[in-house]
């Protein structure tokens, strides 16, 4: 309903928001990402899984189809989180995020494949701008070094991260958010498990509580307001506003971490906030 709408976009806006101290966070912790992509995981099911079961949430699944979906959305979440998090430890927080966020253009091009319906051509057009602004945001970068890297494994992020939201759409209007994010973390659990025997790391005091706040702010909170917004939102809609994200993520970049942008992110961030203000008043049209 119409009257409904603003509460959604503070929600999703909310969920931006969390979702968006990953970059810092991802930077600041020492660890290896698979090893930490791990440790979130386990900390993240044990808090939704305890909010489950306080809100005595039903985590019956009730189709094997579904079973199937929720396994693969899960594979691709942690392939998403794992690059994306050597994105953040190759480059910084603004290419890391800044390369992620390619990711609206990716979901507004494959939605329609999924879903047979008519790409909208608007959507398109903001995404074109978001990677314009990407564009300026983006300092000047050598093909040899890592900052490369750090691209294209935010770029493959994007991809891992968009098909996986839009299977996650098709499931999240007959479960609860909550359920669904804590079955991922379950299954990332699982299938990382190996990486313990490969890596060897010794995490201090600080690894520990920037583990714990990725676990129960960007991830439990965050991300499960994120899924939620799908009842609401088409997954466009959503990928589109989210891509003020990385202006969140570079201010947290410079308060915490003292990582100084270039001085093209004004032009980028300007553009980003922009489409995310038009898709704002456009989908109000339709909720």
């Amino acid at each position: 309903m119409k009257s409904n709408h603003f509460t959604h976009l503070i929600e999703l806006n909310i969920a931006v928001l969390l979702v968006s101290t990953s970059g810092v966070l991802g930077r600041y912790i020492s660890m290896p990402p698979p090893i930490t992509i791990w440790w979130r995981c386990v900390f993240a099911a044990i808090i939704l899984g305890s909010y489950c079961w306080y809100k005595k949430i039903d985590l019956k699944i009730l189709h094997k189809r579904d079973l199937a979906t929720i396994i693969i959305s899960g594979l691709l979440f942690g392939a998403h989180w794992v690059t994306y998090f050597y994105a953040l430890h190759l480059s910084n927080v603004a290419i890391g995020m800044l390369s992620l966020f390619t990711y609206p253009v990716v979901t507004a091009l494959l939605e329609p494949l999924f879903f047979k319906t008519k790409l909208n051509n608007k959507h398109v057009i903001l995404g074109f701008v978001v990677l314009v602004g990407i564009y300026f945001l983006t300092p000047e970068f050598d093909l040899s070094n890592n900052y490369t890297k750090g691209i294209l494994f935010g770029l493959v992020s994007s991809v891992f991260y968009a098909i996986r939201n839009i299977l996650m759409k098709k499931k999240v209007a007959n479960y609860h958010g909550s359920m669904l994010m804590f079955y991922q973390m379950v299954i990332i659990t699982l299938v990382l498990l190996p990486v313990l025997f490969i890596f060897e790391v010794n995490p201090n005091i600080n690894d520990w509580s920037a583990l714990i706040a990725l676990a129960l702010f960007t991830t439990s909170i965050g991300h499960t307001l994120f899924v939620m917004s799908f009842k609401n939102f088409s997954i466009s809609t959503a990928s589109i506003m989210s891509s003020i994200q990385p202006i969140y993520g570079i201010l947290f970049g410079l308060l915490f971490l003292n990582e100084i942008p270039a001085s093209k992110t004004i032009i980028g961030g300007v553009l980003i906030l922009t489409t995310v203000v038009i898709e704002s008043y456009r989908s109000k049209k339709y909720n």
